[in-house]
């Protein structure tokens, strides 16, 4: 990989492909993205919109063994129900609340190839997150 980080909508998706494949390549971890900080602090002017939950800190997602992981808040969660719909070669294996946490850990099966997990990642990053659609997301660990 050249590159760690995009905002356009084809770059991120493109990224997240380059990111997969790095990962299955290397055969071990996790490929964890993350959203640019400034997306907790940055409302783009349109103070409506709801955007991530702070208390959850930077939205972020890993990939690992056909299986992506995130934190989401019990909204979140809902609205990650109705994306999951969209995309039929994913289903939702675990849901965990830890006593005491913010919010709640999510494990999907993504038995698909590369090209329509990365739909399904900008999917959640764009719908269950509510972020903008110019946001920049970081590969920070392959």
């Amino acid at each position: 990989m050249t590159r760690f980080d995009a905002s356009d909508p084809t770059e991120r998706r493109k990224l997240y492909v380059d990111g997969i494949t790095a990962h299955r390549k290397r055969g071990h971890g996790f490929l964890t993205l993350e959203v640019d900080d400034d997306v907790l602090t940055d409302d783009g002017g349109d103070s409506s919109e709801e955007g991530p939950d702070p208390d959850l800190g930077t939205p972020w997602l890993q990939f690992a063994d056909g299986t992506i992981n995130l934190d989401c808040t019990d909204d979140e969660l809902e609205t990650l129900k109705s994306t999951i719909g969209d995309f039929p070669a994913f289903k939702i294996n675990e849901v965990n609340r830890p006593e005491g946490a913010a919010g709640t850990n999510v494990r999907i099966s993504a038995k698909a190839d590369g090209n329509r997990i990365a739909q399904f990642i900008d999917a959640v990053f764009l719908e269950v997150y509510e972020l903008p659609e110019t946001f920049r997301v970081w590969v920070v660990e392959i």
